[in-house]
């Protein structure tokens, strides 16, 4: 139930049954219970139906999903809940699936006694068949999870924050958090489209905490804002009342640049984006809200109002009872925000520097202030250097990158402000700046690396090649998007199962770059390993998202009705088994390419019967063109990448049937190269499901679609949609047991009888599986869970903005001493012997480990004392070359499970 209107916008903790029955009634008698006709169900939930004030349709469909689907559950398995909990989440799946709610969320907790997150994590237990939860239902509790968290982790620093700027807790300081926090979340709800985006959020919480300690009184405010706060800018504590605000004349609020500027420092933000942000969407919200040119505190019981309206209108929950500690709110102890730290040193006496908490906001703010760090040097202009590249052209690209980019900025910023909010244009175009200098920046370094593959300057046909110039630019800007999304608070990863999904979150994670440009993902793909190659100073988590997006390109993406992919596919067919995309006989050969971008841009595309005016000419009669590099390339990760994510599945379900394997793999590889038409606006993984329940049924093991979907849940980067919600045909979706048994198996049943023959088809070889292509990623350490070694980087990041995990500083136990102590390591490490490994990789003779680098750089130097002992460092290496040997030998069994985490 939501709190009392109070003229502070307290919300109260307790709330009655009787206010949760007054919440948004429906009078009418064809809607309302009625208690006699539901005889049949049990007397405690029909009263529960009562107190939810559902429908009659709600009550009737919610008790078949609790006879048909949760009844019969193991009982430990959906412990510690309820049977009025789980009913009253029947009803909340059915209520959302009919658009028939009544109450608030926060109603509706208290009715049933869950908090956020044990509801959610009831939910997800409650998903045992392939239809219990929708994707539609799904969908929605995604979007409460990510708005719980982000408003979390928004009150726990709001907390913070406001500890440092009001004096000691007094009943006016705890008046003004809770007028704030309401004001805060009423802007917020109102100016701001997109409520999940943390940074945006937090840049408005900063402009609602400027505005509060402008118009409070100068003793409540602490130092340094109490300097900051300029004597002209301090008003008395008085509230303006309605009558005299009426008689105000409006004028904008002031722009206290140096207490904005303080706020911005102690909160790790952009001063230029918080300015932005103040000046457009704050400001609007004060003139909507009747507060432009308020003098003293703002009359709080309009605002709660207000608040009070907005939150039943969108059956939310209160986010104003964290104010409250409410128990619905409360976070599991489990579930609590995490916080990296920096290892400690053990050394008795030594002075330890505490680090800093990697909170969700200051985990964002740290990877964007490190994002501009790296740019500092960039502009988002062509430097002198690519001048000369655009003249050496035999046509000058110049005049048209420049009107694309121009062009390009415009649309992405509109965009922007659609997905966001409609005053947010201007902060979409600060973003884009940073992608453009990006842009710039990758741009030049590729071509440096492309004048000294080829020794030549003369780049016109990559350069005046529109789709590398807009596909090099999405890819830019996806990295400055994900920079400031982040990670830490999203759950659901992109939000993609198979294919388009009208209850699909507007968002600005990946693809939603692709939308903004109109790119379809294979051309998108094209850039992504070059682009990692050449810029070195991205952050690895940074390397893995745009391997991540890859690989959400090759599963489904690029298989869209629309994609390029398919007219080279079809070319390919008509050349004839010489001319496959990729053959067979390729796989178990290491992926080895010396491809860049510039090779699949401009490789060989086989002209249609109306080829555009920039298409290739035809070839000569007699004459036969090379196969698509593009193709061929796309074709061999694709492979690789659906061997591993069928080994993944294959580990859950059929260890004790090792000999299917190979089998499932070979129908997987023959209808990918022969009937690649299955997986048009289809998904990767539905036909490997697909091909395991088909060679198991007709090997005879007993493996039931539910058991597979089951396992599939639990593998990393799914998506729910992607069995739920399957294309049978053009227009219609179902389950993937629908897909199976109309589209699968009628397409290949003959193929997929041969296996049960006495003389089945050649078994396909299996992919070679290789590491990571892109060179700058770390390995991880076999046997750890967040150890990675990769080669040393200069990092032009100054040791201001360094945190604590960016320079880790590793210590054995004592000094390191003189520099021939670091050769000894290097020599130790670099002999191991890995010629286990490379037997089993089917390579030659072993090559050596790339060396362990420590800084030089003055950072981590040694400090060129000499050990009395050498003893002991020799038998400490000595113990971490055994410990070494031990972990990759577990990293042997590991490897083709884990190697690739991500598919």
């Amino acid at each position: 139930m939501p709190p009392k209107k109070r003229s502070s916008g307290t919300p109260q903790k307790k709330e009655t049954k009787a206010n949760v029955k007054n919440g948004s009634p429906h009078n009418s008698e064809n809607t309302a219970l009625t208690p006699e006709r539901h005889k049949d169900k049990e007397h405690e939930f029909v009263c529960l139906c009562e107190e939810l004030q559902v429908t009659n349709p709600i009550c009737d469909h919610a008790w078949r999903i609790w006879e048909k689907e949760m009844r019969s559950l193991d009982k430990a398995h959906m412990q510690p809940y309820s049977n009025r909990q789980l009913w009253g989440a029947c009803l909340f799946i059915v209520g959302i699936e009919l658009e028939s709610t009544r109450l608030t969320f926060t109603q509706f907790q208290k009715v049933i006694g869950l908090s956020v997150m044990q509801f959610i994590s009831l939910v997800k237990k409650m998903d045992v068949n392939v239809d219990t939860i929708s994707p539609k239902v799904n969908t929605a509790v995604t979007r409460l999870e990510n708005k719980y968290n982000v408003t979390l982790a928004l009150y726990q620093r709001f907390v913070k924050t406001c500890d440092k700027i009001f004096a000691e807790p007094d009943k006016a300081k705890k008046g003004l958090l809770e007028d704030s926090w309401t004001m805060f979340l009423l802007a917020k709800g109102t100016s701001l489209q997109m409520e999940d985006d943390l940074v945006i959020s937090f840049q408005l919480l900063l402009c609602v905490l400027d505005f509060f300690s402008k118009h409070c009184s100068p003793s409540l405010i602490q130092s340094p804002y109490k300097s900051a706060v300029t004597s002209s800018t301090l008003s008395p504590p008085t509230r303006t009342s309605r009558r005299n605000q009426g008689k105000a004349k409006p004028r904008p609020p002031e722009m206290d640049l140096q207490l904005l500027e303080t706020l911005c420092k102690e909160g790790d933000c952009n001063l230029d984006e918080v300015k932005n942000v103040y000046q457009t969407t704050f400001c609007a919200f004060l003139d909507s809200v009747g507060l432009t040119g308020l003098q003293g505190l703002p009359p709080m019981e309009t605002l709660s109002k207000q608040y009070e309206e907005l939150y039943h209108k969108n059956k939310d929950f209160d986010a104003r009872l964290f104010l409250v500690d409410d128990e619905t709110l409360s976070p599991n102890k489990s579930e609590t925000t995490k916080v990296e730290m920096t290892p400690r040193k053990n050394q008795c006496g030594e002075d330890v520097t505490l680090p800093v908490p990697q909170t969700p906001i200051r985990a964002a703010m740290n990877s964007i202030q490190q994002l501009r760090v790296e740019l500092t040097s960039a502009s988002d202009q062509p430097s002198h250097n690519l001048k000369v590249y655009f003249k050496n052209c035999t046509v000058d690209p110049s005049e048209e990158i420049t009107k694309r980019v121009e062009e390009l900025s415009q649309v992405f910023s509109q965009k922007f402000a659609q997905a966001v909010g409609q005053r947010c244009e201007g902060l979409g175009r600060k973003r884009f700046n940073l992608g453009a200098q990006l842009y710039y920046k990758v741009m030049e370094s590729m071509l440096k690396s492309e004048e000294k593959r080829l020794s030549v300057q003369n780049f016109s046909k990559l350069l005046n090649n529109a789709t590398f110039h807009t596909s090099l630019l999405a890819c830019a800007l996806e990295v400055v998007m994900a920079t400031y999304i982040g990670n830490s608070l999203k759950n659901g990863g992109f939000g993609w199962g198979s294919g388009a999904s009208d209850s699909v979150e507007t968002d600005l994670c990946f693809p939603w770059i692709l939308g903004v440009f109109q790119l379809h993902a294979f051309d998108f793909y094209k850039v992504i390993e070059s682009f990692i190659k050449a810029e070195p100073t991205l952050k690895h988590d940074m390397m893995k998202h745009l391997e991540h997006c890859e690989h959400v390109i090759m599963e489904n993406l690029a298989w869209r009705a629309d994609s390029p992919l398919f007219d080279l596919l079809k070319q390919s067919c008509e050349e004839g088994a010489s001319e496959q995309a990729e053959p067979p006989a390729t796989l178990n050969q290491p992926l080895h390419h010396n491809h860049t971008a510039a090779d699949l841009y401009l490789s060989p595309v086989r002209p249609s019967r109306h080829p555009p005016a920039a298409e290739a000419e035809p070839p000569t009669p007699g004459t036969r063109q090379p196969r698509s590099n593009s193709l061929s390339l796309f074709y061999k990760k694709l492979y690789r990448m659906a061997y591993l994510r069928l080994k993944m599945l294959f580990s859950q379900l059929l260890t004790s049937h090792p000999e299917l394997e190979p089998i499932i793999w070979t129908l997987l590889q023959h209808t990918l190269q022969n009937e690649y038409e299955l997986m048009r606006d289809r998904h990767l993984d539905q036909l490997i499901m697909s091909a395991m329940y088909a060679i198991c049924k007709v090997k005879n093991v007993d493996l039931r679609f539910k058991t597979i979907v089951t396992a599939y849940k639990e593998l990393p980067n799914t998506n729910q949609e992607t069995f739920k919600r399957v294309l049978i045909r053009e227009g219609q979706y179902d389950s993937i047991i629908v897909f199976y048994n109309l589209v699968f198996m009628q397409k290949l049943k003959t193929n997929i009888l041969q296996y049960s023959s006495p003389r089945p088809p050649p078994l396909s070889p299996i992919p070679h599986i290789p590491c990571s292509p892109y060179k700058n990623s770390p390995l991880r350490v076999p046997g750890s869970n967040n150890v990675y070694v990769s080669p040393l980087k200069s990092s032009r990041m100054s040791p201001v903005v360094m945190t604590p995990r960016s320079r880790i500083l590793i210590s054995i136990g004592e000094s390191f001493g003189s520099a021939d102590k670091f050769q000894k390591i290097n020599q130790m490490v670099s002999s191991t012997d890995w010629s286990l490994k490379r037997s089993l990789d089917g390579g030659s003779a072993p090559k050596p480990l790339k060396r362990l680098r420590f800084d030089t750089d003055g950072q981590d130097e040694a400090d060129g004392s000499k050990s009395s002992s050498e003893s002991a460092l020799i038998q400490k290496l000595a113990e971490m070359s055994s410990t070494r040997t031990r972990i990759q030998e577990q990293k042997l069994k590991e490897e083709s499970v884990k190697e690739h985490p991500e598919p």
